[in-house]
């Protein structure tokens, strides 16, 4: 049974009742000696509480999409684990198995040999007679870490509130690709490695496969990224590592843009794949969105800020967003969907 989703949530909803059930039925019939009865009492009461505790930490995983999947909660996942290999591009299917009309498929990139997981959604106006000739602007969403591209899905709310957006005219359509993020389930921060090349996986094999099979503007003007938590990191990062594949990013809540150092812990590589590093030395003219929240402790207003001092003499546009409160979860990044989505569709153009 799936850590996420209704089913699992339920049967813990039903165990908690039983227990309690259960306890307020047979307490007074318990029999034995005096410290018997105490040890029975003491272990009715844990199984209480474990299933109450049950309940409320499975809610908010599945409210915040911390946790995946079994194997992200017990890190069975491991460090060294490695994707199966998948098709190449020309090769690689698309299922329609998965909700709001989203396709998934798994392939395997050229440059980066790394393969992956690549949620893709069309808006109804790409099947339209009257867009049927026309290209769209690609928006690659990321997800954090923990998570998977399903949390986009399951707790981001796409693509139904994008295309509630569209319909509310805040943004214009766009091809929206769901990529995973850390193929085999290794997190680098979206930067190569000499034996892990996920930024190359990001910005060359998942853009080739999208272009591939969908009718799509040319890079860079029409290719875009947005992403949460280690996503908004990498939202941040990559437009400025790729400037002739990605014209803008909207970093939601990203983690400190000066890196992580339990993820790159070498100094030099986390400088060289560190956000405020790089758009300090940086010559490329891309557009950035960076929102947080003052009360969210794990993307602190201070990481922002000192990414606006060491761009402030670069050719990088920034827009900031400050939310008075919200902490690191959905809820707090989906507010931020409209004035992100919106100064997208600023920067990247309409289908055409």
């Amino acid at each position: 049974m799936a850590l996420t989703g209704a089913p699992f949530f339920f049967v813990l909803i039903a165990a908690m009742v039983l227990a309690m059930v259960g306890t307020v039925a047979v307490w007074s019939r318990v029999g034995g000696p005096r410290a018997v009865r105490w040890l029975v009492h003491a272990a009715m009461i844990v199984v209480c509480q474990l299933t109450a505790i049950g309940v409320v930490v499975t809610y908010i995983n599945n409210s915040y999409g911390l946790y995946a999947s079994w194997d992200d909660l017990l890190g069975t996942n491991g460090a060294n684990a490695v994707a199966m290999p998948g098709p190449p591009v020309s090769r690689a299917k698309f299922s329609h198995g998965t909700r709001g009309g989203v396709l998934d498929t798994y392939f395997r990139g050229r440059r980066s040999t790394l393969s992956g997981q690549v949620l893709v959604w069309t808006p109804p106006e790409y099947d339209q007679a009257a867009y049927r000739k026309q290209r769209f602007p690609v928006l690659m969403l990321l997800h954090g870490v923990p998570g998977s591209p399903q949390s986009w899905l399951e707790h981001g709310g796409m693509p139904g509130a994008f295309a509630d957006l569209v319909k509310q005219g805040k943004t214009h359509p766009f091809i929206l690709a769901m990529p995973v993020v850390d193929p085999g389930s290794v997190d680098t921060d979206c930067s190569d490695l000499p034996q892990r090349k996920v930024a190359t996986w990001l910005a060359e094999d998942v853009p080739d496969l999208v272009r591939h099979k969908f009718r799509t503007l040319p890079a860079p003007s029409g290719w875009g990224l947005m992403g949460y938590s280690t996503g908004g990191f990498c939202a941040a990062k990559l437009p400025l590592q790729y400037p002739k594949v990605f014209a803008a990013g909207a970093a939601l809540d990203p983690d400190p843009l000066t890196g992580d150092p339990s993820v790159l812990q070498d100094p030099a590589l986390r400088r060289a794949n560190s956000p405020t590093h790089i758009v300090a030395g940086t010559h490329a003219r891309v557009s950035l969105f960076l929102a947080t929240s003052r009360q969210d402790r794990l993307s602190p207003p201070s990481a922002i800020e000192g990414f606006l001092a060491a761009a402030a003499h670069s050719r990088v546009q920034v827009r900031t967003l400050l939310l008075a409160d919200g902490g690191h979860n959905f809820n707090t990044w989906s507010a931020e969907y409209p004035a992100a989505f919106g100064w997208l569709s600023r920067w990247l153009p309409a289908p055409r």
